[in-house]
């Protein structure tokens, strides 16, 4: 069962560096292959461990599929395509909605909607405040993020909007460099806490 949910999510990551090459974003197709497998590889554990219901799995598994092609293009390009970022939307409201009629209720797509407006909100206005500190790729990242947060619960907003600071600023501190993206931080925090639901 491992083996073929995990070969399911990494088949994902030709396309996805197919299509960064395309929006002149390449990723390194080993690199992403390796890091997709090990995200697959703990997404299946924790299901087959009973980490959660059965009925949650499409959400880390579709969160893996972004996250790690995503997350490579922001620390290579300093960008988050389009290409990627937006289709995020209505994958992830599949796979919130098929949650949602799965098991976890009309609660947890209300939670998703509530944690994308909330979520992206914020972003978005940081990036009107401070569009230095904040890219529009964030902002378009974010409302997704925060839909799968949302249905995560309530708790997973705040970890993970102060887990993706903490992580961005040892970012910077490390690199010493002037421009820090901000993504791979946004995404490794909302694949734990979807990873780590507290509140299902």
């Amino acid at each position: 069962m491992i083996f073929f949910l995990v070969a399911a999510i990494a088949v994902s990551v030709p396309i996805a560096a197919w299509a960064l090459r395309r929006a002149a974003a390449p990723i390194p197709v080993v690199t992403a292959a390796g890091l997709t497998t090990l995200g697959a590889t703990a997404v299946a554990v924790r299901w087959l461990t009973g980490g959660w219901p059965g009925w949650w799995l499409p959400v880390p598994a579709l969160l893996t599929v972004f996250a790690v092609p995503l997350a490579l293009a922001d620390l290579r390009h300093l960008r988050l395509p389009d290409v990627l970022t937006l289709p995020a939307y209505p994958l992830f409201g599949v796979a919130i909605g098929a949650a949602a009629l799965g098991g976890g209720g009309p609660s947890l797509a209300i939670r998703a909607a509530v944690g994308a407006l909330l979520f992206g909100g914020a972003h978005a206005a940081i990036h009107h405040l401070a569009p230095a500190g904040l890219g529009a790729g964030d902002v378009k990242l974010s409302g997704s993020l925060g839909a799968v947060l949302g249905a995560a619960g309530w708790p997973a907003l705040i970890l993970a909007t102060l887990a993706a600071a903490l992580i961005t600023l040892a970012i910077a501190a490390v690199s010493r460099k002037d421009r820090v993206p901000h993504g791979p931080a946004l995404l490794a925090a909302a694949w734990l806490c979807v990873l780590f639901p507290l509140a299902l």
